[in-house]
């Protein structure tokens, strides 16, 4: 029965390893434009969801929040505050990387996402690190050097990107009173009233084509939150650290787009470089890889 929440988290970070080939579309217009409706159009979507087609879940989860503490009803809003500030950091330097930097440096910064997402958790919630991933996260950090040799942009735009995210990831740790869902719907919420007073300011006079409308509806359905929400759908039933290891798949798609679809020149340092990322996320998944085992051969000697 368990086969039912692989094939969800599989099918989430697949559908997220083809982003690029619909976000390289919109490179004709900046990046503030595409996040700012991708935003609002899905934050629309997912409150329509919650008011129409999943009443009840909204009503516990109101009288759940009624129920917390003020010290905990306090640590929900700073927590979803912050998640919907990276959030939106993350998208925009996301899109911006994807169409005027490089596909490669958007694969490159979710290879290092989960490798930087538990050092961060090492530091800010205490959370142990055994020492083959100590030595792997060694590992990146060179292969960060060498690619820093060979092209220093992609490197700092990856750095950026990944960092973002783990911060993310990190602060969900803290985020776990509320459905999930609705949690979600928050924080791009949040995004959005943090990005309305750069509109004016920000917005392109590009004229906005139906085709541009129709690919923003595209991105904020089926590469914003079916993929989210089937991410959600999988911890239910997988361990964070079983999810964490198809996170994978997500550069490795997009990484062959860049080099066999989009032709991007992938140059010695460059190859290095993330071949020695990608033993060390071998070497940093040893130990989850060693757990599942165990739980899985415990499981066959008590059945």
């Amino acid at each position: 029965m368990r086969y039912k929440y692989y094939l969800a988290v599989i099918t989430a970070f697949t559908i997220w390893g083809f982003f690029s080939l619909v976000l390289k579309s919109l490179d004709a217009f900046p990046a503030f434009d595409i996040l700012i409706f991708r935003a609002l159009i899905s934050v629309s979507i997912m409150l329509l969801v919650s008011l129409v087609l999943r009443p009840k879940v909204l009503k516990k989860n109101i009288k759940i929040y009624q129920t917390l503490s003020k010290n905990k009803k306090r640590q929900v809003w700073i927590v979803n505050l912050l998640s919907g500030l990276f959030l939106a950091l993350n998208w925009f330097i996301f899109i911006y990387v994807m169409n005027h930097v490089s596909v490669s440096a958007t694969s490159l910064a979710y290879l290092i996402c989960p490798i930087l997402t538990m050092v961060l958790a090492y530091f800010i919630l205490k959370e142990r690190l055994f020492k083959i991933q100590w030595f792997s996260v060694f590992l990146s950090l060179v292969s960060c050097l060498i690619l820093s040799l060979g092209n220093f942009t992609d490197l700092f735009y990856s750095m950026i990107i990944a960092f973002t995210y783990a911060i993310y990831l990190v602060l969900q740790r803290k985020n776990q009173e509320i459905d999930r869902f609705m949690v979600l719907t928050l924080q791009i919420g949040v995004a959005v009233v943090l990005l309305l007073p750069f509109v004016p300011i920000y917005i392109s006079d590009i004229e906005k084509t139906s085709f541009f409308y129709a690919i923003i509806v595209l991105i904020a359905l089926v590469f914003t939150i079916v993929p989210m929400y089937l991410n959600i759908y999988a911890l239910k039933g997988l361990n964070s650290s079983v999810v964490g290891i198809f996170i994978y798949l997500n550069p490795i798609i997009n990484f062959l787009l860049a080099v066999f679809y989009f032709k991007e020149h992938i140059g010695f340092l460059q190859g290095l470089s993330f071949s020695l990322i990608g033993i060390s996320v071998i070497i940093f998944n040893i130990p989850n890889f060693k757990s599942q085992l165990s739980k899985r051969k415990a499981t066959h000697v008590k059945i």
